[in-house]
């Protein structure tokens, strides 16, 4: 096997472990130089995040109760409520074991936003039953919120095993060959994520949450939907129209950024998959634009970003991506 140094233009690693950015120092110790969990400095840099760089401004900004902004805009208030929150701490390397503050929201999130008959995860709240509305449950910010509940620690809670569930039973993966069902959620005048198609980020952030389960932990039902889940993006070859394999899908998988919030590109893809293990020939082409975009210098420059409509900007629109 090719190591993945071989492909680098120039050795990037002391860049990655620059303190100024804690977060991506603590991947690169953890993922590119395998540094076990009870390495001094890596328990050392995992205390920085708390302290430099976004994570404590972001901190800065949440309410007593656990929420940002205002309580029952979680999402709504793109990009300041606390969904939005909840994924960049879940980025950022951060369990809630290291700050009651990340165990309040993840708390909140539970209470406000999961529709307590299916335990999907809903755009808006119900004032009359308590968590989310059960018509306005949506994949990809189901698959968004159970990734970053599984990160942030909350893997054993039993409201997170029920969303998991969810997934299993409720997201589809087919290619636009499928007969829409009669009953929820497909019983709703607007079916939005509901309709003919399956929906690409749904699929994606789903995956991207059954990729957190530890392997060991995986049962036959979680492999099957991965495995689904899987196929469809291959058939699809990460970024192309599946049935016109000549015409991309959407440009904008094709430009990096981070974070990605709802939308996907090609980096995450391709990361979720080889997480995974998988290594499929259909994944090349996507592999190959990726090499291609690396500098001289042997880094990425971020092409996509929703900065300044954070509470606080990550990184620049095309400067160099260490995250």
């Amino acid at each position: 096997m090719i190591n993945w140094k071989s492909y680098l233009k120039a050795n990037i690693i002391s860049w990655l472990l620059e303190e100024d950015n804690p977060s991506v120092r603590y991947f690169t110790l953890i993922d590119l130089l395998e540094k076990p969990k009870y390495n001094l400095e890596l328990i050392q840099t995992r205390k920085d995040i708390l302290q430099r760089g976004i994570v404590p401004v972001i901190f800065s900004r949440q309410q007593e109760e656990g929420y940002w902004g205002e309580e029952e805009k979680y999402y709504t208030n793109k990009y300041r409520g606390t969904v939005w929150q909840l994924l960049i701490l879940a980025e950022s390397g951060i369990e809630k074991e290291d700050d009651a503050r990340v165990e309040k929201a993840c708390k909140f999130i539970l209470e406000h936003a999961q529709d307590k008959k299916r335990y999907g995860f809903s755009v808006y709240h119900s004032a009359k039953a308590g968590g989310g509305r059960s018509n306005s449950v949506i994949p990809c910010l189901t698959g968004n919120m159970v990734f970053s509940l599984i990160r942030l620690g909350f893997y054993a809670d039993e409201r997170v095993q029920k969303a998991i569930q969810w997934i299993i039973t409720y997201q589809r993966f087919d290619d636009g060959n499928y007969r829409l069902p009669d009953d929820w959620p497909y019983d709703k005048s607007d079916l939005g994520c509901w309709g003919k198609h399956s929906c690409h980020m749904g699929v994606v952030k789903t995956l991207k949450a059954l990729a957190e389960i530890p392997i060991n932990l995986k049962n036959e039902e979680i492999n099957r939907t991965i495995e689904i889940a899987v196929d469809y993006l291959l058939k699809h070859h990460i970024y192309k129209k599946s049935h016109d394999l000549k015409k991309i899908a959407k440009p904008g998988w094709l430009r990096l950024g981070f974070p990605l919030m709802y939308q996907t590109d090609i980096l995450e893809i391709l990361e979720i998959l080889t997480k995974l293990g998988y290594r499929d020939n259909r994944m090349q082409d996507a592999i190959d634009i990726l090499i291609s975009k690396q500098d001289n210098q042997g880094k990425w420059i971020m092409e996509n970003t929703f900065n300044d409509r954070f509470l606080v900007n990550i990184e620049k629109k095309e400067s160099l991506v260490n995250g």
